[in-house]
């Protein structure tokens, strides 16, 4: 029968019996709260009554602990809790009774219910009892390890704690968490909360570098975006024998940055009956790589190619690129876009089809010197490319193009040296930039007419301001005002663009939703079925949302890679250019570094006003360079 002042047990904690009713019991439990219960919720281990104070409770040291373990395992024999108390402590009290429990629940020597308990096996003990003395040398040596990281002394290894079991000594094991935390896998830190630091990936990127276990030179931002950095393992079948086109005597010119590993596009341009025909040759991975294939399911969850300054991860396998770039052998199979251009430079015509080419591979630099060299049959060509070019930029401009020129860098990362090279604006650049936008049109607008379901892309019109600076600055104005763009199985204005209609058809080697578009064309040209209108949109949703971690990393890359860079450059001075005033703060452009920062200036400057500003401190974790002026 229940009594009051009994010493209960309430979930295996430590429970007095304060008042009992026909329905509930109140007990008081461990923490002093008092709470009603069922009668089968609780186990009464002593009748009381229990001192009010509750003192001396917990478990009890004795020495004979073991020896009547042995005892009642070689007798084979189970004994109550009341009897477990009076063999081990001596006498049955409520601070006995509960020491008793105690040893039944610790489960090392002893197991079963109050009522029947029994010894563990010898080599159960034994075993328990090696897994518990390294449990606590673990931890005696986790409280070291934790004491040098407080001091962010250097980590051990096996070496320099003097030759010992590299288990024991290595402080890498204890890394775990933070490594974790840092690459963003995790947003709990044991470690880190016991060190007293904040649990933040920046914090945890802090403490590695302080300690020593990290270098400056591990970049921790595509993991912290779901990215890791391995090749695409789908290798796309080689592109079918079929009946291409034979472009192989019209000349085109494969222009890209001299660092470009995949050129998927090329240009050529004719006159046929006094009209400009423009073609623009693409890679054709589609030929092979066909809806919900491997192939194309991994370049969906890819999304696109992560170019980062210590390498490219391709969309599609390295295996990809002999097969389908433009111009790494004699010659290249491609989808070719030919747009017939009216004398305003607009498209009047659109075709699609599969050919194959000879692409001479040019740099940016090398077309530029080809188009201001000595006349040849090459330089009058590409002169005439980049008139056409100019022509629909101007075009685009007059239909309410913005047209935003800010600073780029090209940032390299070759065994741990970073080399940063500002991206010179080419003319060819520029030229290249508007075929491929006449075939983003040009595409587009076929597939409305064909009635196929496709990858469009849009723009609403940016609130401008009133007046627009000129400069830097002003790009600076244009660049905050623009609305992000969105992706729509329905055509709709591109109005950054300038345009009526716009797709992305130029990079099926390096973004998923070109080569998406080019499963279409590929089905609608091969009197195949194409994917609804439902299809296309999910596998756009998902690839754009992979590209969209993929922009990211690169961004944060970027930026990791820029402070690596200047981590040794304290009190370097730099050209820099006023933006726009932000508070007590100027907004200023490094051009080059591509790098904007707010600093304090003590005189009031205009816009594109050029001052020199000077580095006091890095802090590479949180992506951050201080400046003042000089």
């Amino acid at each position: 029968m229940i009594k009051e002042n009994a010493l209960a047990v309430y979930k295996n904690k430590f429970a007095v019996i304060k008042e009992i009713t026909k329905d509930k019991i109140t007990i008081k439990i461990h923490n002093g709260d008092e709470i009603k219960v069922r009668e089968k919720d609780i186990e009464i281990i002593h009748p009381g009554p229990v001192d009010k104070n509750q003192k001396n409770f917990g478990p009890k040291e004795s020495g004979t602990i073991r020896e009547i373990w042995e005892l009642l395992l070689a007798e084979k024999t189970a004994v109550s809790l009341k009897e477990l108390a009076e063999l081990v402590f001596n006498e049955y009290s409520p601070e006995t009774a509960w020491a008793a429990w105690c040893l039944l629940t610790d489960g090392l020597y002893f197991k079963g219910t109050i009522t029947a308990i029994g010894s563990r096996p010898a080599d159960e003990v034994e075993t328990e009892e090696k897994k518990r003395r390294e449990k606590n040398q673990a931890e005696g040596e986790r409280e070291l390890f934790l004491e040098r990281l407080r001091n962010r002394k250097p980590f051990l290894t096996k070496t320099e704690s003097g030759g010992q079991d590299s288990t024991s000594s290595d402080d890498r094991r204890f890394i775990q968490d933070i490594e974790a935390l840092a690459y963003g896998k995790t947003v709990k830190c044991r470690t880190m909360k016991d060190t007293g630091l904040g649990e933040t990936p920046e914090e945890a990127h802090t403490l590695l570098l302080e300690c020593g276990f990290w270098t400056n030179n591990i970049n921790p931002c595509p993991a912290r975006f779901n990215i890791l950095l391995t090749q695409a393992q789908q290798i796309p079948n080689p592109p079918k024998m079929e009946n291409r086109r034979d472009l192989t005597g019209l000349k085109a010119f494969a222009i890209d940055s001299p660092w470009s590993s995949d050129p998927d596009d090329a240009v050529s341009l004719e006159t046929i009956n006094g009209r400009q025909v423009l073609y623009v040759h693409v890679a054709d991975p589609a030929s092979s790589v066909k809806a919900d294939s491997l192939c194309e399911r991994e370049a969906r969850d890819r999304g696109a190619t992560l170019y980062i300054p210590e390498g490219s991860f391709r969309m599609l396998a390295d295996e990809a690129l002999p097969l389908f770039a433009l111009g790494l052998a004699e010659t290249s199979p491609a989808l070719t876009f030919k747009m017939t251009l009216n004398t305003a430079g607009e498209i009047d015509a659109t075709e699609i089809f599969p050919s194959v080419i000879i692409a001479s591979r040019l740099s940016y630099r090398e077309a530029d010197a080809a188009m201001n060299g000595e006349n040849s049959a090459e330089t009058e060509l590409l002169r005439e490319i980049c008139s056409l070019a100019e022509r629909n930029l101007s075009r685009r401009t007059d239909a309410g193009a913005v047209n935003i020129d800010m600073p780029e860098i090209h940032i390299d990362v070759t065994d741990g040296q970073v080399i940063m090279e500002p991206i010179i604006r080419h003319r060819s650049a520029d030229m290249v930039r508007e075929c491929m936008l006449l075939a983003g049109e040009g595409a587009g607008t076929w597939a409305m007419q064909h009635n196929i379901p496709f990858p469009y892309i849009e723009q609403e019109m940016a609130e401008l301001p009133g007046t627009i600076l000129p400069g830097l600055a002003g790009a600076y104005q244009l660049r905050r005002c623009m609305r992000p763009r969105i992706l729509s199985v329905k055509p709709g204005l591109h109005c950054g663009l300038g345009m009526d209609i716009y797709t992305q058809v130029t990079s099926p080697l390096r973004r998923y939703t070109d080569l998406l578009a080019h499963m279409q064309i590929r089905s609608f040209l091969e009197n195949e079925k194409p994917l609804s209108a439902d299809e296309v949109s999910g596998r756009m949703i998902a690839g754009e949302a992979a590209a969209a971690q993929i922009t990211q990393a690169e961004r944060a890359s970027r930026s990791h890679w820029t402070m690596v860079y200047l981590s040794d450059k304290k009190d370097s001075v730099w050209d820099a250019v006023i933006l726009e005033k932000k508070g007590n703060r100027w907004a200023a452009a490094i051009p080059a570094l591509a790098l904007e920062t707010q600093v304090p200036l003590r005189d009031e400057p205009a816009p594109n006003d050029r001052i020199k500003l000077v580095l006091k401190s890095v802090n590479i974790p949180k992506a951050e360079a201080v400046f003042i002026s000089q």
